[in-house]
């Protein structure tokens, strides 16, 4: 499967879903629904809702997290929402405020 890839300097206020990965380098405030994965890269702002199978937030998130299989925030990654997912790893060094269910 391709990749597709937000740029650093590139700034999206909407609605992004499809089919593919994603990786998130610039900012998306809206909403993110994909049947594949997502990764919010350090430089990544993302100020949305999203659903997915599996998220890795290495960035800053601001918003609740849907995902099918998993969430993973990294040592660097900041998320402020809830989380919803059977699998949730949250690394040493990472920010985390908000809620997380399991029950999925």
């Amino acid at each position: 499967m391709a990749n597709t890839i937000i740029g650093k300097s590139i700034v999206i206020d909407g609605e992004i879903s499809g089919d593919e990965d994603l990786i998130i380098r610039g900012t998306v405030k809206g909403r993110i629904v994909l049947k594949e994965n997502l990764f919010v890269e350090e430089t990544g702002v993302v100020e949305a809702d999203i659903e997915t199978q599996n998220v890795t937030v290495s960035g800053q998130v601001t918003g609740n997290i849907q995902a099918a299989e998993r969430v993973e925030i990294s040592a660097g990654g900041r998320m402020v929402g809830d989380l919803k997912a059977p699998r949730i790893l949250i690394a040493d060094g990472a920010a985390f405020k908000g809620n997380v269910d399991m029950d999925v």
